[in-house]
């Protein structure tokens, strides 16, 4: 192995990982004054963003969207030009397949919950919608330090609202289990209105009252001409160009304090590939099961906390297909409650949602499914023929298509998304807790404060702040648009 100097000004940080966290972590490093190494295990830069071709069209293989009213990732994406590139949705309007047939996804509700039982009219039965209306009579159902969305809103509105409605936007997001999944996490708002109203759909009513007194403009989502999977390799080059060093192939193998201290404390040991770099800081920005192995030594109580963190696996399936003679529904897309028992948990008509897909393609439909949720491990032993047969099956019970795709690509996600159950914002804490104990140490992405690539971004700035000694504001985890990639 080679040393490599270690200088302390301008302060040398080591991000660790490139996906979308340790690349905005570097970004605003490089904005800070310091010199920066990203070191990237794998062969590419962008984790869990990718952009690919099927049939010749570009299109993105991981998430496709991005929160619009959260402002980081838009605001970084301009920064490193792609302001141009940034295009809202064609069409919003989706559907759920449910009980049947495809039904338009309803309007006032906030993550599935609604204000009132008529906000569901049409979703569900006329009892699920009678059960609704008894929440306003029930006694205060306690959320103490935290609750699972699906028990609390089940003991509120009952099961229907949560299996037909909650469950399937959650899982869009998190390919989880509603009635495991964080209310304190994934919903702070309703977890905050739960606290100080004993009616949920009174709360639900009072959050979209408060919304409307101030209301924002413009689209709620945004993509990128060419996929959102373009904005990591951006970012990459923007950090290059300003004299960033991005290490791909090159994994980290050991994270140690050293006793030498420079003119700010202690420095960092880190051993990547067959180089030893030397640094006044270290952004942890990788899964939380690598996050643990490299945290072992030097943060043992941190690395327990993040070994114990849970990740799904999922799949997506793209279909081409030539676009005479096929048909499809009005809209975006659809997603699927568990309950109904169908293989696909949604859909995205990817040339009617983004209209640079459809203006470069005019001669194909692009469309995508994604298949497994949390604990769904046998669907994902399937091939990749046996997925798309799957897929292929379930678009036509639900839309008719029965025409076959001129190609198709599955690209798997194996602990693509990682799991926030009750009390994970208080394992959060312990973590941040420990990390903090050891200057010049931080840890950002998924695993922490949202999976959406805004909160991303946002846990990145987080962790800059950390080590450059400026005070963090902490903002509500925001998870990204629900839909077929989980993002």
């Amino acid at each position: 192995m080679r040393e490599v100097e270690s200088r302390t000004k301008p302060r040398r940080v080591v991000v660790v990982g490139a996906g979308i966290a340790g690349l905005a972590a570097a970004h605003r490093l490089l904005e800070r004054g310091a010199r920066v190494t990203v070191v990237e295990a794998s062969e590419r830069v962008g984790g869990k963003l990718l952009t690919g071709e099927i049939a010749g069209a570009r299109v993105d293989l991981g998430a496709e969207s991005m929160l619009a009213r959260r402002p980081e990732a838009i605001t970084l994406a301009r920064e490193v030009g792609l302001g141009d590139a940034l295009q809202p949705p064609a069409t919003a309007t989706a559907s759920i397949w449910t009980r049947g047939a495809l039904r338009p996804m309803p309007k006032g509700h906030v993550m599935g919950v609604p204000g009132t039982a008529a906000a569901l009219a049409g979703l569900l039965t006329e009892e699920g919608l009678a059960r609704i209306g008894r929440d306003a009579d029930l006694p205060r159902t306690e959320v103490g330090e935290d609750v699972a969305v699906g028990a609390y809103v089940a003991a509120r509105l009952g099961r229907e609202v949560v299996d037909r409605l909650v469950e399937p936007l959650l899982g869009g997001v998190y390919a989880g289990d509603a009635y495991r999944i964080s209310l304190r996490s994934a919903v702070p708002q309703l977890y905050r209105a739960a606290l100080s109203h004993t009616s949920l759909t009174e709360a639900v009513r009072e959050i979209q009252a408060r919304t409307a007194t101030a209301p924002q403009t413009g689209p709620v989502f945004m993509g990128l001409r060419g996929g959102v999977g373009g904005l990591p390799p951006a970012v990459a080059a923007s950090v290059r160009a300003r004299g960033a060093e991005i290490l791909t192939g090159t994994p980290v193998t050991e994270l140690r304090r050293t006793t030498a201290a420079g003119a700010d404390g202690p420095t960092w040991r880190v051993v990547a590939g067959d180089r030893v770099l030397h640094a006044d800081a270290v952004v942890v920005a990788v899964p939380a099961s690598a996050a643990a192995a490299l945290l072992r030594a030097e943060a043992p109580a941190a690395a327990a906390e993040l070994a114990a963190v849970e990740y799904a696996s999922m799949a997506l399936v793209t279909l081409a297909y030539r676009r005479a003679g096929t048909a499809l529904p009005d809209g975006s897309g659809f997603l699927v409650p568990p309950v109904d028992g169908r293989t696909i948990k949604a859909s995205t008509f990817a040339s009617r949602k983004w209209a640079w897909i459809d203006e470069e393609n005019p001669d194909l439909l692009v469309l995508r499914t994604s298949v497994g949720r949390y604990g769904e491990t046998a669907i994902l032993d399937r091939d990749d023929a046996g997925l798309v047969d799957v897929s292929r099956h379930d678009l036509r019970e639900a839309t008719g298509l029965t025409a076959t795709p001129v190609a198709t690509r599955v690209t798997r996600w194996t602990d693509g998304l990682p799991q926030y159950p009750v009390g994970h914002h208080a394992r959060v804490a312990r973590v941040r807790a420990h990390v903090a104990a050891l200057p010049g140490l931080a840890v950002c992405g998924a695993p922490y404060d949202g999976v959406g690539i805004p909160a991303c971004v946002a846990s990145a700035y987080a962790a800059v702040d950390q080590v450059t000694g400026v005070p963090r504001v902490t903002a509500d985890p925001v998870p990204s648009a629900p839909g077929a990639a989980g993002e």
